[in-house]
């Protein structure tokens, strides 16, 4: 039986099992900052992003067996690309 799916959005949905998953068993080894957007980004930026026509089951397959060394140096990667600026509204602060 093949399954199709409409968008991205209805793949994500679907695959959502599989990333939680994922991120359970990162947690359990200690790495608790790896979220499931970060495993599905980690995948679609390097591992899906030239393949065509991915099975149900590679994809389960790949969420599950990703090498957490390269996805937790991915994730930290992006955190130091990411320029974090002080919130300086005073909102709260004085009230």
């Amino acid at each position: 039986m093949d399954i199709e799916f409409n968008d991205i959005k209805e793949l994500y949905t679907r695959l959502e099992p599989a990333l939680i998953a994922k991120v359970a068993e990162l947690t359990r080894n200690g790495i608790n900052y790896i979220k499931k957007e970060d495993v599905w980004n980690y995948l679609k930026d390097s591992k899906w992003r030239n393949a065509n026509n991915l099975l149900l089951y590679q994809i389960v397959d790949d969420i599950l067996n990703i090498d957490n060394m390269l996805l937790d140096n991915y994730v930290k990667d992006k955190v130091k690309l990411t320029r974090v600026t002080p919130n300086l509204d005073s909102e709260g602060l004085y009230e």
